[in-house]
């Protein structure tokens, strides 16, 4: 039982004996329990002085707890402020002096600084000093009473105060950085990308990881970042056991946290023969959860050894419900779009027709990133007479209805091709077939219909990007092609109409159609994307199938594509035993009155390609005067051929054919005839010129010697 306290009225009870005896405490700290304390000793309990600076006389006296504060024993200090150098360091004082100077400069009241004073054994302490500035009538300080106290434990409690809010604050940036970068990720690749890529494992304060997913009942690693070596090959694929570190957390549906690298062999003996590949330091082991889902287990490694605090494993423990989260809602995406890229996939042609005489390969890829499918398509169709129907379109959207609409829409254009009708006519009916179908989608499409053994194109294009022709010389262009407006909105808008243009595609020369998912790219002009696709026809393999790998494969996955791509190649097969020539050929129609500028804008690209210096003009003018002729004076209209000719010296050989059998007659007007010229311009500005008949009508030519310069450029 506790001690009773003595009963005053009992016999021989003394008072003084009570009031004499002090208690343990008190003894102590030499302080009577009942005594009063005055403020000198308040103030020492406290190690805690004041001072009483007199600024006229420059004189500061210091108590006795000041002198404490200071470390200064009597007789060390005579009452002039600059004694106290030998307790305050220089770089100290200034930094007094400057809180005072600037509080009298400021007419301030009171000033306070931190700083640090030199005790007699060498050690450095913090101290504070607050002080009151007095003025007097004329608002001059001439006087500061103050305190001055150790600050050391003060700020000591500060700085773990700050640590521990850094660490708080740390780990949050920690939780925000991964869970904004895991936000942005919808795959699993996505996922493994954020975890590996560049400050992957800091995310999650460790400096390696590994990740590892659960299927049918058996573990597989899929990333790793910041190892020694790569994962062993039989620690890749693993059962479901409790041998290995992450396969048991799964197992277990526990996490296991490890201080060193010793500590996780002896726990699993398994990982002896890989310890140099594994870090030296602490190690967690994290089974990832998501809706009572074990989806798999991420391990962190440290370089450092250490016993990981509560809050470090909370951070742990949460981070890894981040990454279960992104990594269900990553396999689901996944599923979804393998199931959406496999319905598309089979609204495509699943194998190509054989083309005599040619090569033909086809690319599509879908979207890199999003949920969605797109309405891109492709297909190659055999015609009547031995022709071939190419097409390459588009749908607006990047849904499953827009791949909906693609399938319709293709199925119907093939039908109207394959009853053999021009393109013009094949276009116009797929208009009205969309729009009959009564959606809001449109669709961008060019259709050529080739005849291979004369290599004549017939194009029309509606709303979509023209071909891309190269040449056995690997010279690129993108002839000028008539267009009309987008499939669906031509017929809306009552202009369903596709002029056809028509091409030649010449022995040993290549042929692409694309969609824009091939040339444009996310905040930058189309015009960058289509140099950038010339740029790589033109230095590609020749080989078609590796052309159509470098130009899919590289070209077009960009980082963040948000557009699929349909790509097709047709190669004109050479003659045997016949040299590919440099040639351009070019139809204009009898009632196309811009025809003759379309031939001469391809006309000046072809022969800048072929670095034809000054003929390049000559030529213009005589092809602009030959195709005249045969427009005017026949009723067909005109052939245009242009074709760099072997032998010494070399030519450049022009010719326009028409289907008249009517032969041109040089004529001589007079000062004041407004035609009849043609034939004069064209033999004054070429070096030969005639006519010679072909099959049903015939031919006018003429060429032009080109400089030896030139000629060794443009070969």
């Amino acid at each position: 039982m506790a001690e009773r306290p003595p009963d005053p009225s009992a016999e021989g009870y003394d008072p003084r004996a009570d009031r004499e005896t002090p208690r343990v405490e008190e003894a102590a700290s030499g302080v009577s329990h009942h005594e009063p304390i005055d403020l000198r000793e308040r103030l020492s309990l406290n190690r805690m002085g004041t001072f009483d600076w007199d600024l006229d006389r420059g004189r500061m006296d210091l108590d006795p707890g000041a002198m404490e504060v200071f470390d200064l024993r009597p007789g060390e200090y005579d009452g002039a402020p600059m004694s106290l150098i030998s307790r305050v360091p220089p770089e100290e004082g200034l930094r007094l002096d400057a809180a005072l100077s600037q509080a009298l400069q400021d007419g301030n009241s009171s000033y306070g600084a931190y700083f640090r004073i030199q005790c007699r054994d060498g050690t450095r302490r913090w101290t504070h000093s607050q002080g009151r500035i007095l003025h007097d009538a004329r608002g001059v300080a001439y006087r500061v009473i103050g305190i001055v106290r150790e600050a050391t434990s003060e700020l000591a409690d500060s700085a773990l105060l700050r640590s521990l809010q850094q660490e708080r604050q740390r780990q949050t940036v920690m939780v925000q950085q991964t869970t904004a970068a895991l936000a942005r990720a919808l795959s699993v690749k996505d996922v493994t990308r954020v975890l590996t890529g560049s400050g992957g494992a800091r995310r999650f304060g460790a400096d390696a990881l590994v990740l590892g997913l659960v299927e049918n009942d058996r573990f597989e690693v899929i990333a790793a970042a910041g190892l020694d070596g790569e994962v062993p090959a039989d620690m890749t694929h693993s059962h479901l056991d409790d041998t290995l570190p992450l396969s048991d957390a799964v197992r277990s549906r526990r996490p296991s946290f490890l201080s060193t690298r010793g500590e996780l062999i002896a726990r699993y003996p398994r990982l002896r023969p890989y310890v140099d590949v594994l870090p030296t330091g602490s190690a967690a082991f994290l089974p990832l959860i998501a809706q009572d889902t074990v989806l798999g287990a991420l391990g962190l490694f440290n370089h450092e050894p250490a016993v990981q605090s509560p809050e470090a494993r909370n951070l742990a423990l949460a981070l890894a419900g981040v990454v279960a989260q992104s990594l269900q809602r990553a396999t689901l995406f996944d599923q979804e779009r393998e199931f959406a890229t496999g319905l598309q996939a089979a609204m495509l042609p699943r194998r190509l027709p054989p083309i005599a005489g040619a090569e033909v390969t086809v690319r599509y890829h879908p979207a890199s990133v999003g949920r969605d499918v797109g309405g891109d398509w492709y297909d190659v169709i055999a015609l009547p007479q031995g022709r071939t129907g190419l097409v390459v379109g588009d749908v607006q959207g990047h849904d499953t209805h827009a791949a909906a609409v693609m399938g319709q829409l293709r199925i119907a254009l093939r039908a109207y091709a394959s009853e053999g009708h021009p393109p013009e006519t094949v276009l116009v009916r797929a208009s009205r077939f969309l729009a009959e179908l009564e959606t809001e989608r449109f669709a961008t499409c060019t259709y050529v219909q080739a005849d291979l053994e004369s290599g004549a194109l017939y194009v029309a294009r509606a709303g979509h990007l023209g071909p891309l022709i190269c040449n056995a010389s690997r010279h690129v262009d993108w002839p000028e092609i008539c267009g009309g407006l987008p499939l669906g909105l031509a017929t809306g808008f009552g202009e369903d109409r596709f002029p056809e243009t028509q091409l030649f595609l010449e022995p040993g020369s290549t042929l692409l159609l694309c969609t824009d998912g091939l040339v444009e790219q996310p905040g930058q002009d189309i015009s960058a994307g289509i140099d950038a696709l010339s740029a790589a026809v033109r230095a590609g393999p020749t080989a078609l199938e590796a052309l159509a790998d470098r130009l899919s494969d590289h070209l077009w996955a960009q980082p963040g594509s948000d557009d699929d791509m349909a790509l097709l190649l047709l190669h004109r097969s050479t003659i045997p035993g016949e040299a590919a020539t440099p040639r351009l050929r070019l139809h204009v129609h009898q009632a196309d009155p811009a025809g003759t500028a379309e031939v001469r804008s391809a006309l000046r690209r072809t022969l800048d390609q072929w670095r034809a210096g000054a003929v390049t003009h000559d030529v213009e003018v005589a092809a602009s005067e030959l195709i005249a002729n045969a427009l005017t004076h026949t009723e067909s209209g005109a052939l245009v051929s242009v074709e760099l000719v072997p032998g010494a010296p070399r030519r450049l050989r022009l010719e326009v054919e028409d289907r008249s059998s009517q032969w041109p007659r040089r004529r001589h007007p007079g000062e004041t005839a407004t035609s009849g010229r043609g034939l004069l311009l064209v033999e004054a500005l070429s070096d030969r010129w005639g006519a010679e008949p072909r099959g049903s009508g015939k031919a006018l030519w003429c060429e032009f010697v080109l400089p030896d310069d030139l000629v060794e450029n443009g070969a």
